[in-house]
């Protein structure tokens, strides 16, 4: 008897056909029809995938993801989705699989509604047709979209999913922001401190004492049903908020959007936009912010801005961390000296202990630990090196292949969540508004799970043809004996990170551990 995997889809497109009452019907009819059909071919179902809420084009999908990784383990012959469009809306995919992959892994593909049947080779010619079709359509609906956005934006339209701090949606005109008062007087706060003086550290940590919870918590608090519980500090206001919101144009009444465009339509990646490319238009909405405050802080803003200074200051750039808190610590000038420093804890009592190394000293230890394990490195026999080498590598795949696990089954719970959102929706237990606002954070959730599934992926594919080709880490490491100062090229090739503690009481030692690239 034939193993035949079944494959279901529904876009957020689909769902804004379905009627309320539809629920996740579509979903459901798909199963159904497949499924029977699957039982009058007397095929046995080996799985159902199916993923809600993604997009023909999504290549991150993760149950179709699976399918394949299944299809190509030999787990079943036989994919059945409802049509072609349903497993992909790229011609490149469908050459790839169904006409590429798919026949050498033994898997026959049948889409059946469309009448897409890899066994039928007369209909080769129509599938390809379907794909090219579903691909324009695709490319048209991109377009669509994209233009009915810039002329929203254009005209002075908020389209966002949330409002800026200090905002909230106006509920009787959409696209109009009105100011929330609450917050409001907290951001006239942060322009005020700052006029008179303040540093931004220092207005994080007034607001953070005060037991203010920053944008993220503000929303959380207001009722938004966010089902990931928030991380360690994640309360907190940081240096970063206050920078931004000091240089942001919409709390004197301008609509700001466009900041980030999409690369393609085929992704959903997004890429900084220039400033001449943003959609900048005036007097939109009620300012937060008088206008003179405003001018007074950008001068300031200007004013205190410091110049990036390569050398010395650089050489550890985003690459040291704080041990209590995990942060990137950040670097700083004291009498003609550079250091690094924990921000979190000049932001928040007891947040963290906040570590603090000059930079000199941090070189030192590195320049004299690098020394050190080089020379061990080099003294040891070939042989050991290689069989030492292969079980490190190893040992971090099978770390790597557990934390995969389980940002999958963060993302699985994620998709479960939508779907639950979208059945509440459907019975009316939340507004159209809510479910949107859920929807967008779980789905920010989905995409960091993805993001970090595909990068470990990519590190356990390099990592295993690292372990096949065996161990060059000798060539390397012979560029790098008894140096004497470091660079930040050397620092970028030998180091992925650093962690440090606090100075240990009573003494000049501070607990380094340095994570090398090999």
């Amino acid at each position: 008897m034939a193993k035949v995997a079944i494959y279901c889809r529904l876009s957020e497109e689909d769902k804004d056909k379905l009627n309320k009452t539809d629920d996740s019907n579509s979903i459901q009819n798909q199963k159904s029809m497949l499924l029977q059909y699957a039982m009058k071919q007397e095929w046995e179902v080996y799985n159902i995938y199916s993923d809600d809420d993604y997009a023909g084009a999504d290549r991150r999908r993760p149950e179709f993801n699976r399918l394949l990784q299944d299809a190509e383990d030999g787990k079943f012959d036989i994919v059945l989705c409802k049509t072609q469009s349903r497993f992909t809306r790229e011609l490149e995919l469908v050459e790839k699989y169904i006409h590429g992959l798919f026949p050498l892994w033994g898997v026959r593909f049948v889409g059946l509604v469309d009448n897409a049947d890899t066994d039928n080779k007369g209909n080769k010619k129509a599938r390809q047709i379907n794909g090219l079709v579903n691909e324009w359509y695709l490319e048209d609906m991109s377009e669509s979209i994209k233009s009915s956005l810039t002329i929203r934006r254009q005209n002075g339209h908020h389209i966002g999913a949330f409002a800026l701090y200090g905002y909230m949606k106006d509920p009787d005109e959409k696209g109009h922001l009105i100011i929330d008062e609450e917050a409001a007087e907290v951001v006239r706060d942060v322009f005020r401190m700052f006029a008179q003086g303040m540093g931004k550290t220092a207005i994080a940590k007034r607001l953070n004492d005060r037991g203010i919870p920053n944008p993220t918590e503000y929303k959380r608090r207001k009722g938004l049903r966010y089902k990931q519980p928030p991380s360690k500090n994640s309360t907190l206001w940081k240096y970063s908020a206050i920078s931004d919101m000091l240089i942001n144009e919409i709390y004197i009444g301008n609509m700001v959007q466009g900041k980030y465009g999409s690369v393609s339509f085929k992704t959903k990646e997004n890429k900084p936009r220039p400033k001449d490319q943003w959609y900048i238009v005036e007097g939109t909405h009620e300012p937060i912010i008088e206008r003179e405050l405003w001018d007074s802080v950008q001068i300031m803003v200007k004013n205190r801005t410091k110049p990036f200074i390569t050398g010395e200051l650089g050489i550890f750039a985003g690459k040291v961390r704080c041990a209590c808190c995990g942060y990137t610590m950040r670097s700083s000038k004291s009498r003609g000296e550079h250091h690094l420093q924990c921000a979190t804890k000049y932001v928040a009592k007891e947040a963290c202990e906040g570590a603090f190394i000059s930079v000199k000293r941090l070189e030192s230890i590195v320049i004299d630990e690098l020394n050190r394990m080089t020379r061990e490195f080099l003294d040891k026999d070939e042989v050991e090196q290689k069989i030492e080498f292969a079980k490190n590598l190893k040992d971090q795949v099978k770390k790597l292949k557990a934390e995969v696990e389980k940002y999958k089954k963060l993302l699985s719970n994620a998709s479960h969540a939508i779907s639950e959102c979208y059945v509440d929706k459907a019975n009316g237990e939340i507004d159209i508004e809510e479910y949107n606002i859920i929807v967008k954070n779980l789905k920010a959730d989905k995409a960091k799970y993805v993001k970090v599934i595909e990068e470990n992926e990519k590190l356990i594919e390099e990592l295993n043809k690292r372990i096949l080709a065996g161990d060059n880490r000798r060539e390397l490491i012979e560029q790098y004996v008894d140096i004497e100062e470091l660079d930040r090229e050397t620092v970028e090739i030998m180091i992925d990170h650093i962690v440090v503690g606090r100075r240990i009481p009573g003494t000049k030692n501070y607990p380094v551990e340095i994570y090398w690239n090999f």
